[in-house]
């Protein structure tokens, strides 16, 4: 069973929904701290994923599997209401889960920062020898060493040196064959082109990106997607500013069921 960390609502309001919470790759139930604290109107569950801080033990074997883990585990908490909020990875799985789990209780969904998937056949092959590449680096090099690169790439342009340093030392806890298992199994080659079962969706969404990624700025304009720009942010918004992340997302919840 997927680790969780379950935080009840100061009010007593059984239909309120709850907020679900999936960190990205590489991330913890930590990575959330400043968001949950700021929701205390909410029943809210922060998920370790698969692979990741208290579920390092859990494997996944892609995104149907996570669709079936992540019912259990709100079935386990007895969650029949609730919004899903998802950064990179985790708004990935969260898009997913969305569009083809079919559970009833989803009133929401928050993506943040998370690629909405690939279309060309070549794109998806070139994705997945990247992938792979990663994770071999993963299992077979130091990951200190590995991590160093890893916010070297363009998503992360905007950290500062002390950003991108502090983000290595914090990631470096993490079980890097775990990681490297957890990226191949989700890679982005492997998920389904996700814009039109978005279109279909019965519920609110919305496409959190900060101002300052310009990958994920330049995806929600191309597809449409209903946008909330997070001011003075890059790819890890929330992280960045949650202040202004905070109010966008209550504002968000204002309009969900």
């Amino acid at each position: 069973m997927l680790a969780a960390h379950c935080y009840p609502s100061q009010e007593k309001n059984d239909q309120t929904s709850w907020l679900v919470f999936l960190h990205g790759l590489l991330g913890s139930a930590d990575d959330w701290s400043s968001i949950v604290e700021a929701c205390p109107n909410y029943p809210r569950l922060v998920v370790d994923l698969p692979g990741h801080g208290d579920s390092c033990h859990i494997t996944c074997q892609g995104f149907s599997d996570f669709n079936q883990q992540l019912f259990r585990l709100l079935e386990q908490y007895a969650v029949q209401r609730f919004v899903l909020v998802g950064y990179s990875l985790g708004a990935r799985l969260a898009m997913h889960f969305a569009c083809f789990a079919n559970h009833k209780g989803l009133q929401g969904l928050v993506i943040e920062g998370g690629n909405v998937g690939l279309q060309d056949v070549q794109e998806r092959q070139a994705r997945e020898s990247h992938d792979h590449q990663w994770a071999e680096r993963f299992r077979h090099q130091p990951i200190e060493r590995v991590l160093n690169d890893w916010y070297q790439q363009a998503v992360f342009a905007d950290l500062t040196d002390e950003q991108r340093a502090n983000l290595v030392a914090l990631r470096a806890l993490n079980n890097p064959l775990a990681v490297a298992d957890m990226l191949e199994n989700t890679s982005l080659s492997k998920q389904p082109f996700l814009v039109e079962p978005l279109m279909h969706l019965s519920v609110p969404y919305c496409y959190f990106c900060g101002e300052k990624d310009q990958k994920f700025r330049s995806v929600s304009q191309q597809y449409a997607l209903p946008f909330t720009l997070i001011k003075n942010a890059g790819h890890n918004a929330h992280r960045e500013n949650s202040q202004h992340y905070v109010i966008a997302l209550h504002h968000f919840l204002s309009h969900c069921g």
